[in-house]
């Protein structure tokens, strides 16, 4: 746990990650009769489970093994990533998703860049990972619900337009992940050397790098293919 750290941004957080994962499952429900959606479910806590439990024991604090103790909590979501879109039953899957909830997903990368800055504020992260530095993900946060509902609800959107947004956006996620995992204290650290990105390392900020940026990438990439099928 980060210490002098106050109470309310660890709650906001755990907070944050439940709005993710309470998207993520409605997206699904939406068409889905049942059994899918609980073994995804499962599937979710148990991983969320594990890692905190992880965290908890300073497992990730070590960061000078090469590959990195961190490479477990994230590779293994691009993986599952990979599957879904080169197999024929995880296509189906993707097919199945709801475009309209994938977009109000994205709200809550608003909440994502508060607690950043308030992590900031307190030297857990270094200040280009802000809204003040290089991380321009706000503006997805903000507007993802305008996105979701003037393409979906009112139709005055484009397949296009909407491609666009989220090409846009998902080269903004891509940015800050670049620099978070740069800004890391690994053995590559190439920035914030005065004040390194440790935060992403204990519970339960765990989650960010661990859930919330791969559901992210999900469902950028579920638009991506989706709205290209529409548009084409």
């Amino acid at each position: 746990m980060l210490t002098g750290l106050p109470f309310y941004i660890s709650l906001l957080f755990i907070f944050t990650t439940l709005i993710t994962f309470i998207f993520f499952i409605a997206a699904l429900k939406k068409y889905d009769s049942g059994k899918t959606s609980i073994i995804v479910t499962l599937i979710i806590i148990a991983w969320l489970s594990l890692h905190a439990i992880l965290a908890i024991s300073n497992f990730y604090i070590v960061t000078d093994n090469i590959p990195p103790r961190f490479a477990i909590l994230v590779v293994p979501p691009l993986l599952v990533i990979l599957i879904l879109f080169v197999t024929s039953g995880g296509r189906k899957f993707i097919d199945s998703l709801s475009l309209k909830i994938l977009t109000q997903l994205h709200v809550v990368r608003l909440f994502v860049e508060i607690i950043l800055y308030w992590l900031f504020l307190y030297k857990y992260i270094p200040g280009l990972m802000t809204f003040e530095g290089r991380n321009f993900d706000i503006l997805t946060g903000l507007t993802a619900p305008l996105i979701a509902y003037y393409g979906f609800n009112k139709y005055k959107l484009s397949s296009k337009f909407m491609i666009i947004w989220n090409v846009v956006t998902l080269l903004l996620l891509l940015n800050i992940v670049v620099n978070a995992v740069l800004s890391a204290p690994f053995p590559f650290q190439q920035f914030g050397f005065d004040q390194p990105n440790i935060a992403v390392l204990y519970f339960p900020f765990i989650w960010l790098p661990g859930f919330i940026v791969p559901v992210v990438l999900f469902s950028h990439l579920v638009l991506i293919r989706r709205l290209s099928k529409i548009n084409s």
